[in-house]
């Protein structure tokens, strides 16, 4: 997830690893440089540029940094992070020729938009390494894998136990009534149901990808599928009433029944609502917050929860893939060393309890344990009886979210009815969903 909190760049540049042979993949015709043909040196000093949109993960990227330096002491990796405007700064340099050696993009329909620039990874170890729902969202419509995933990741509502307890909630709401009487106790017990982080446009695509799964379902097709039908204009919100009345009647309730001034509350305003027991849950969000939230309130008790979308108990379910990718500039001329790092952070057992210890994330990979945290173990749990719904995100293009966030926005500060904004939204769709 591009997550656009507030902006920041960090340059850190830290001496580690000598560049060599990587020398095991046998179906990189379309690179450039393929490790088995140009990692043979093994002390020449090598810069790695790269350029990521995570600042939540700096300490974390420079952790591995840090630990390869034992492994490669030759190698300099230059490590920066921008939020504001990444997609703007990354596409001027891709188009000025300065592509960087590691870039990041959105996994699902962004693996294609930068499919010429990005190594094919197919036959590389970490490749192997990926689960097979990971290595699907990091795969081209012809089967390359071309990105590599940042984290696995959960979306979810996420809720205050304490608070549900205080209310007299007993079960988690899974219907759209059930939801109704949940916001009914809250609000009896003097606590503000919802805090929401509307500022972000990124949030927007969060929320709606629950109500896209439903549809699909109730069209008796996939997510896939039916976003390819909304891109290619064969159908509309008309004809998905949990589109059309459900998703803008929930976006209107945590409106009505949450913190003031939605358009102000970015994600930190949200996790600081939240954590601080100002509001009862969270909307737009998933397993990334739980550190920060955590900094906040370490005793604080968290729950996760499908969205009530609709009458059908069996449609509140969570979502779980991964949604951001890392992609190694196929042109890049250290791109030999490149390969070798990612396969060692891939597939080292150092890298296997990274993802979980040291950036606390989801392990996109197999045979890595689950982070100590408490939404990533209730999502192991609650993965055992019910299934995850589609990571739906993944079948439009952040160009696509970016305005449909916009769009939303200006509904919810009144300049654009809701007949208004979903007759953009549909021609948004069309127009950005899918690279052209």
């Amino acid at each position: 997830m591009l997550k656009r909190m507030t902006a920041l760049s960090v340059s850190a540049v830290l001496m580690v690893g000598a560049l060599a042979a990587c020398g095991n993949n046998n179906n990189n015709a379309g690179n450039t440089a393929s490790p088995s043909a140009s990692g043979a040196a093994s002390d020449k000093p090598v810069t790695i540029n790269m350029f990521t949109a995570s600042p939540e993960y700096t300490d974390a990227f420079n952790a591995y940094i840090e630990e390869y330096k034992k492994v490669k002491p030759n190698v300099t990796i230059n490590l920066e992070i921008m939020q504001a405007d990444y997609n703007t700064v990354l596409k001027s340099r891709i188009a000025s020729g300065n592509t960087p050696d590691v870039f990041q993009t959105t996994a699902g329909g962004d693996i294609d938009t930068f499919a010429e620039y990005s190594y094919d990874l197919t036959n590389e170890p970490l490749a192997a390494a990926m689960t097979d729902a990971v290595r699907s969202n990091m795969s081209s419509a012809d089967g390359k894998v071309l990105g590599l995933p940042v984290k696995g990741n959960l979306f979810t509502l996420i809720y205050n136990k304490d608070l549900f307890e205080k209310a007299g909630i007993t079960e988690v709401p899974k219907t759209t009534a059930q939801l109704d009487d949940a916001i009914s106790k809250l609000e009896a017990a003097g606590i503000t149901p919802f805090a929401n982080a509307y500022k972000e446009w990124w949030t927007w695509k969060h929320v709606f990808q629950h109500f896209v799964d439903a549809a699909a379902q109730d069209a008796g097709t996939d997510a896939k599928t039916l976003v390819n039908q909304f891109i290619k204009g064969e159908t509309k919100f008309a004809d998905h009433p949990v589109l059309e009345n459900n998703f803008f009647n929930f976006i209107d309730t945590t409106i009505k029944h949450g913190t003031d001034k939605p358009l102000e509350r970015d994600s930190n305003a949200e996790v600081s609502d939240f954590a601080s027991g100002k509001a009862a849950i969270m909307t737009g969000k998933g397993a990334w917050d739980e550190e920060a939230i955590k900094k906040i309130s370490p005793d604080i008790k968290i729950g996760i929860m499908g969205y009530p979308v609709s009458d059908k108990a069996e449609q509140a379910v969570i979502i779980t893939g991964a949604d951001q990718a890392l992609r190694i500039n196929k042109d890049s001329k250290n791109a030999a060393a490149v390969v070798e790092f990612f396969n060692w952070l891939y597939t080292s057992d150092y890298g296997k309890q990274w993802f979980s210890n040291v950036a606390k994330v989801i392990p996109p990979i197999k045979d890595a344990p689950l982070p100590d945290l408490d939404m990533p173990k209730q999502m192991d749990e609650l993965l055992k009886t019910e299934a995850s719904g589609d990571l739906s995100v993944n079948y439009s293009l952040d160009t696509f979210h970016q305005k449909f966030g916009e769009i939303m926005q200006a509904y919810i500060g009144g300049s654009k009815k809701k007949e208004a904004a979903i007759k953009e939204i549909e021609q948004a769709w069309q127009q950005l969903g899918a690279a052209q």
